[in-house]
């Protein structure tokens, strides 16, 4: 078996009461290598857009941050995530002319969209 790949992310900050919980989760979700101390880096993964990640401004009914993750597999990401704590909130579902998406949140309640790589 091939060794797992890093998955790719957006800008974003992670804000956790917990660090050392959801170090943990997404540690072994996205097989990310989480620093040590009170910034933990998070080095990019590959396989992202180039030259560098977008993004988009929506009204919503928070003010927060919310991650987009490619994935290789949606189903498989979403079933690990849940057995790590997560919550299913969206199930998976096609935008008109872009990839398949799913949204989860994360054990400390932060929304996770998965994006099918």
């Amino acid at each position: 078996m091939a060794e797992d790949w890093a998955r790719p992310v957006v800008h974003w900050e992670i804000e956790a009461k917990d660090p050392a919980l959801l170090r943990d989760f997404y540690g072994a979700l996205f097989n990310w290598k989480i620093g040590d101390g009170p910034i933990m880096d998070i080095p990019a993964g590959i396989g992202g857009p180039e030259p560098g990640p977008a993004g988009h401004l929506r009204q919503g009914a928070r003010s927060g941050v919310t991650l987009y993750i490619q994935v290789g597999d949606l189903r498989a990401s979403i079933d690990k995530s849940v057995a790590l704590g997560a919550t299913l909130l969206l199930e998976p579902f096609d935008v008109p002319g872009g990839p398949t998406l799913a949204a989860i949140s994360d054990p400390e309640g932060n929304p996770v969209m998965l994006v099918q790589q």
